[in-house]
């Protein structure tokens, strides 16, 4: 089941002694700062969580395997993940 901004604004009231107002807007204030950051070019690294790395990807020749025409994908800007050791660990834990 994917997680929404509601449901972690659920869990945090459960957690914390804020309201749903506040923890929403909690919410929203980090993902602007995160939005922000990364918009300027700037990578995020949240210690035991992972980091989040902005990345130029340049332009290149794709192809449809289907019909094998071929065309041009644009220049683009990519944010990518890359988990931590701990995360890893924590995700990994019960297969073990």
């Amino acid at each position: 089941m994917t997680t929404t901004k509601e449901n972690i604004a659920y869990n945090l009231m459960a957690k914390t002694t804020l309201n749903r107002k506040d923890a929403k807007k909690l919410i929203e204030k980090l993902l602007q700062l995160i939005k922000k950051t990364l918009g300027s070019g700037t990578g995020i690294i949240i210690s035991g969580f992972g980091e989040f790395r902005v990345k130029q990807k340049s332009e290149r020749i794709g192809r449809n395997p289907k019909t094998k025409i071929e065309y041009t994908i644009t220049e683009r800007t990519v944010v990518t993940f890359c988990s931590s050791k701990v995360l890893r660990n924590e995700l990994n834990a019960d297969t073990q």
